[in-house]
């Protein structure tokens, strides 16, 4: 939606890298507790709040009619969001043997990519014919409604006695490996300074496509679902290599290769180039997510697991909330293939460097 945003309210870059930031923020600041809440409550009251919490806040966005209004309430949408994947991962992971638990994340995440490929396409159609609140408006009444009866079911599927009895089968795996300290501040260091990098790229990606390759604001807006396309079988793929060859390989393979995507992005042209590098784009990060999700759980004591993804999600948006307004602002001063160019390198660069002190991981 960000080149009708453009268009509504008269933005430039920096201000478009503060509606990232206004969501980012906010969802990263709530993720840290929410962690830490959901080893102690349990993910039932979590997971709700996170899906009928997105649904409110999408309406209220659609009812937004200045700047300020928007920012205000995505914030609050991102509060709301931030309880989601630190319950949810957890409970997915338990609830599956250790050797599935690669493929069960990544199933999980088909319906997140599935939303994300499905949204542009029906949001831009949407807002072609009702302008950008009718989109907001229109994909958040069903939102809503999946929030209220995802509560139901998992009041009844997931009662309080089977949580405890999942959090005792947890208490009783062995430790993780010695030195996963060291792998974990790696890991994150990859996935905060690079993984950030990157993201920056995508925060401007339909506008780039707008004001650069000339695509049209519909265009421009539907050509992100290119990039989430491949989630619907790219992630159970990348969950199901990772639990044959090990979550490790997968990591620092689809790494190098997002930092060399990038370079390809500022090459091609509007067109079957362009669908195609953001095509691999998609299938990278699709393979890459759940292993991430998998490779955490093998280096974090069982006790700490939430608050460690709460964590990991909490800088990883707080690091694109951070990257986007800096990435805009410099976007403004040097143009989008300067600055492309160094998200490319700092992506590649922190992948190779990082890998050395991860590789010797096992799961």
């Amino acid at each position: 939606m960000q080149p009708f945003l453009q268009d509504e309210f008269k933005l430039n870059n920096s201000q478009l890298g503060g509606i990232t930031s206004a969501f980012s923020l906010s969802s990263g600041a709530a993720q840290l507790p929410a962690g830490w809440l959901a080893d102690r409550m349990g993910p039932t009251i979590l997971i709700t709040i996170g899906v009928l919490g997105v649904g409110i806040g999408g309406l209220l966005v659609g009812l937004s009619h200045t700047y300020v209004m928007l920012l205000v309430f995505l914030v609050f949408m991102g509060l709301m969001a931030g309880g989601y994947h630190p319950a949810a991962t957890p409970l997915i992971s338990l609830s599956v043997p250790p050797n599935q638990r690669g493929r069960a994340l990544g199933l999980h995440l088909i319906g997140g990519n599935s939303s994300f490929f499905l949204a542009p396409l029906i949001a831009g159609g949407i807002a072609a014919a009702w302008g950008w609140r009718g989109a907001y408006i229109t994909l958040a009444i069903p939102t809503i409604i999946l929030g209220i009866g995802f509560f139901i079911y998992l009041r009844k599927k997931y009662s309080k006695t089977h949580v405890e009895e999942m959090k005792r089968r947890q208490m009783e795996e062995k430790p993780p490996q010695p030195g996963y300290k060291r792998r974990l501040i790696a890991f994150l260091t990859m996935m905060v300074i690079g993984g950030g990098a990157g993201a920056s790229v995508n925060a401007f990606l339909a506008v780039y496509m707008k004001n650069e390759l000339g695509a049209s604001n519909e265009v421009s807006a539907m050509a992100m679902s290119i990039i989430f396309s491949s989630g619907l079988w790219a992630g159970p793929l990348g969950g199901w290599i990772s639990d044959r060859i090990g979550s490790i390989k997968v990591i620092i393979v689809t790494g190098i290769a997002g930092g060399l995507m990038l370079f390809a992005l500022k090459e091609v042209q509007l067109g079957w180039g362009l669908w195609t590098v953001l095509w691999v784009m998609g299938v990278i990060q699709a393979m890459r997510f759940p292993v991430t999700e998998v490779f955490i759980m093998s280096q974090t004591p069982a006790k700490n697991r939430s608050l460690i993804y709460g964590v990991y999600y909490s800088t990883m948006q707080y690091t694109g909330a951070i990257f986007a307004p800096i990435m805009g602002n410099f976007i403004d001063i040097y143009g989008y293939h300067t600055m492309f160019t160094f998200s490319a390198w700092a992506v590649t660069a922190v992948a190779v460097v990082t890998s050395a002190f991860i590789w010797d991981a096992k799961d």
